[in-house]
């Protein structure tokens, strides 16, 4: 005997394809679900944005998006060039030898 998985969306329940299916991942709720691009249609993409996020000393952290325009009258293109890669090593990090 086998097993059928059947995938529904999550906003319309109907049932979807397999490569029908778009998982959503809702990052300031931390929450996702399942839809189909034809459902998901309506959400407008935002262009020339920036998304960050603020790690504080005491463990907060924060996430949100700005304007492109006024994250550049911030942060210089010169301080993101020489700004550490999300991953990996931070520059200039040697771990010490025994």
């Amino acid at each position: 005997m086998g097993y059928r998985n059947i995938r529904t969306s999550d906003i319309s329940g109907k049932v979807l394809d397999d490569d029908q299916v778009i998982t959503v991942v809702v990052r300031g709720l931390g929450k996702l679900f399942d839809a189909s691009a034809e459902e998901l249609e309506g959400l407008k993409r935002l262009t020339n944005v920036v998304e960050v996020e603020l790690r504080h000393a005491d463990g907060k952290e924060e996430s949100f998006i700005v304007s492109k325009a006024d994250f550049d009258k911030v942060v210089t293109s010169d301080v993101l060039a020489n700004a550490d890669n999300i991953r990996g090593r931070r520059n200039g990090f040697t771990p010490k030898t025994s």
